[in-house]
């Protein structure tokens, strides 16, 4: 039945542990090559054959026999790449070939150009010896039938593109997409185009969450500003879980009378949480609501841009990554030494932070400055999040802390 399941301030790991016993991977799908890159791997890519598939010269040359003693050798005819062998190679003899080009019968070695000289149809070897298999790229140099190439969960850049295409796959099986859909609620919003009037803000968490949706690999499919009315706002809410997969609002989640996403959230709603041992980001809910065989997953993020965007990284993201499939973030957690002393808080706090690398291989970190949850020049330049424990005492310059990773440590330097 709808309604809430605990009214307890949790620890954000029981909370996340929460989010993801509900975030069960979505039915993948088979997309063409052209739109497989960035997703994620549904099933292991297993070799079905080896490649090359024929013994390949690698230089412009002479397909020869290795030991042949003849010095002047008959020019048999040409290989180019993409043609099949088509003379076999005997003692006295050889085969003009260019790199990628199948290697004749008969020939076990490959002569570069430039250390022949041919003339009147005969061409000499002016090397004075020459190894078996040189310059040729044998059967399954590249990889063998039945190996496993690609695990399942791994992201397709480039190259793993590129493999897929060599093995004659047209189509892929990938994790699918998550639908997501935005809210941004309250009053106090205006579009950024316009100008605000009294106590008015322009509204910024709509844009924030749908690029960070995107780039953790969904498919936002609705964004809205949406004012504080309860009709408007139900059906809007009503209208997402009809069509997404997750549906994310910014703004009335707190304990204000204006805090009609809790309130609607409540009766429509199965609520696992609303309140969490965290700062920035205590009012944050989770909730689900059942859609035939699945559940649409529903997070109230604060209104607070700072703490939109914390309660994303923490629970949303992850979340999105495991319905298409991909695998825990790993090496998120690293600890770091901090260069300056940092206050606590009565919850544990996630602070903005610059983690480097210095010259000896030492993780340094810096957060990046004032925390106050509606800076969101606190995200600007970051690249982690400083876990700061609750406690009253300072944490000196040189201590030891966590930092969740974001994206990679860059180097350290001077004004870092």
């Amino acid at each position: 039945m709808p309604g809430s399941t605990t009214e307890r301030m949790l620890h954000p790991d029981e909370a996340r542990a929460i989010v993801m016993a509900h975030a069960v991977p979505l039915t993948p799908e088979i997309v063409t090559l052209v739109a497989a890159g960035d997703r994620i791997l549904a099933e292991a890519l297993v070799a079905d054959i080896s490649l090359p598939t024929f013994p390949a010269a690698t230089m412009d040359g002479y397909a020869v026999i290795h030991d042949d003693p003849a010095s002047s050798r008959l020019i048999l005819g040409s290989g180019f790449a993409g043609d099949a062998a088509t003379v076999t190679v005997t003692p006295g003899s050889a085969a003009k070939i260019m790199t990628g080009a199948p290697v004749p019968d008969g020939a076990d070695a490959v002569v570069p150009v430039e250390r022949t000289a041919s003339i009147d149809g005969r061409v000499e070897i002016q090397q004075s010896s020459v190894r078996i298999g040189e310059n040729i790229r044998p059967i399954g140099a590249d990889l063998r039938a039945g190996e496993m190439l690609i695990p399942a969960g791994a992201r397709i850049g480039p190259a793993e593109l590129g493999l897929l295409a060599s093995l004659g796959h047209a189509g892929v099986r990938v994790g699918r997409a998550p639908r997501v859909a935005v809210l941004s609620t309250g009053n106090e919003l205006v579009d950024p185009g316009e100008l605000p009037g009294p106590g008015q803000i322009r509204d910024s968490n709509r844009f924030s969450l749908a690029l960070a949706a995107r780039r953790a690999g969904a498919e936002v499919i609705q964004t809205a500003r949406l004012a504080d009315d309860e009709a408007v706002l139900r059906a809007a809410i009503e209208r997402a879980i009809a069509d997404a997969d997750v549906v994310l609002t910014s703004g009335g989640v707190s304990m204000g009378d204006k805090d009609l996403v809790k309130l609607i959230l409540d009766e429509m709603a199965t609520v696992h949480f609303r309140r969490l041992f965290m700062k920035p980001g205590k009012p944050l809910t989770f909730a689900t609501v059942s859609r035939g065989p699945r559940e649409v997953l529903l997070f109230g993020l604060p209104g607070n841009p700072v703490s939109c965007l914390v309660g994303f990284h923490m629970f949303v993201r992850p979340a999105l990554r495991a319905l298409q499939s991909a695998p825990p973030d790993r090496d998120a957690t690293v600890s770091v030494t901090i260069d300056r002393d940092v206050a606590p808080s009565d919850r544990i706090e996630y602070q903005r932070a610059i983690v480097s690398v210095s010259p000896d291989g030492t993780l340094v970190a810096r957060n990046t400055g004032s925390q106050m949850s509606a800076r969101l020049m606190s995200f600007i330049g970051s690249n982690a999040f400083l876990v700061v424990p609750p406690g009253d005492s300072p944490h000196p310059a040189g201590s030891r802390l966590e930092a969740i990773l974001v994206d990679p440590p860059r180097p350290l330097t001077e004004d870092a």
